[in-house]
């Protein structure tokens, strides 16, 4: 997880200090917000580490399959179980089960999870025996859980046993201060997988990112830098390259805590890069960086670069 701003800080905070126990946890947030990746730091950071972290999507599934993915089945028990299965509850024994979408599971087989949350215990699919296991269950939704209740598509009950403590991630348009860490990281990322040296953002593109509402939010401004690194082929990534839609208003990015720092600081690292990788000949570098060689002798001055090679020395 990335980021600086007062939001995602609480949110550090709170996995910090849920981690340690082995109670529930319920994620909220907008799609593309991350909120695996929360899931993902509260199992590695809890005593449960190196046991199972197992996954599961409850709205990739049909009611009746979600129940044997959930709590497994035995042979014979439906069309198609040739054999015994054990579901994702014994797979994750000892570890912590992710439910990703859990507004969207059926009000019948709410039942069964809270019992299993209640006492530990429940029947596979078509089986009486009763099973035990000790998983804890870490639960992500996008949807109102409160108005699912209230339209009686969505127990009360399990909402209050999965929600003991409660990590909301904000929407990428309520933390901008955060956006040029995470673009940056993304860029690192798609540098390494596709091996493309000079993949870098220009000053415009940075500013253009900052300024864009995302309504899908991370994944949504991850697709956008992989659609624009490819389209220059692993080159510089100018603001028209990104393809973006209408910008944020001016007023609304500016209102941000930090962000004008932060972007004057992603864009001397930005410059210094360039300035590195054409071994400070400062016509290519303002090439590769979409500017004049004027505006780069004025940034060189504005953020006091120094050619470590050469100090005094001109193109």
């Amino acid at each position: 997880m990335i980021g600086r701003s007062p939001l995602m800080l609480r949110v550090f905070k709170t996995v910090g200090r849920v981690a340690a126990t082995s109670e529930c946890v319920l994620i909220t947030g907008e799609s593309g917000t991350g909120k695996e990746l929360v899931a993902n730091a509260v199992h590695g950071n809890s005593d449960r580490a190196a046991r199972p972290f197992v996954k599961v999507n409850c709205a990739a599934l049909s009611p009746t399959l979600l129940e044997s993915e959930l709590f497994g089945h035995e042979r014979g028990s439906f069309t198609g179980a040739v054999a015994r299965r054990k579901g994702r509850f014994e797979q994750a024994e000892g570890g912590t089960l992710f439910l990703d979408e859990v507004g969207e599971m059926g009000i019948d087989l709410q039942a069964k999870l809270l019992r299993i949350l209640q006492n530990g215990t429940f029947e596979r699919v078509g089986g009486e025996e009763t099973h035990r296991v000790d998983v804890r269950v870490v639960a992500a939704t996008n949807r109102d859980l409160p108005a699912l209740i209230a339209a009686g598509q969505f127990r009360e009950d399990l909402y209050y046993r999965l929600n003991v403590v409660a990590v909301e991630i904000p929407p990428l348009r309520e933390r901008r201060e955060d956006i040029p860490l995470l673009a940056e990281h993304m860029i690192r990322r798609l540098s390494r997988k596709y091996q493309w040296p000079h993949l870098a953002l220009a000053p415009d593109a940075l500013l253009a990112l900052c300024e864009q509402p995302w309504p899908g939010n991370i994944r949504q401004m991850q697709n956008a830098l992989a659609r624009a690194a490819i389209l220059t082929c692993g080159r510089m990534i100018l603001a028209e390259d990104l393809r973006l839609g209408p910008a944020a208003t001016p007023k609304a990015a500016s209102q941000t805590l930090g962000l004008k720092e932060i972007l004057a600081e992603t864009e001397r690292r930005v410059i210094d890069e360039a300035l590195t990788q054409t071994r400070w000949n400062r016509t290519k570098a303002a090439d590769l960086l979409g500017i004049s060689r004027r505006q780069l002798f004025d940034k060189i001055q504005e953020y006091g670069l120094h050619n470590p090679g050469a100090p005094s020395k001109a193109d």
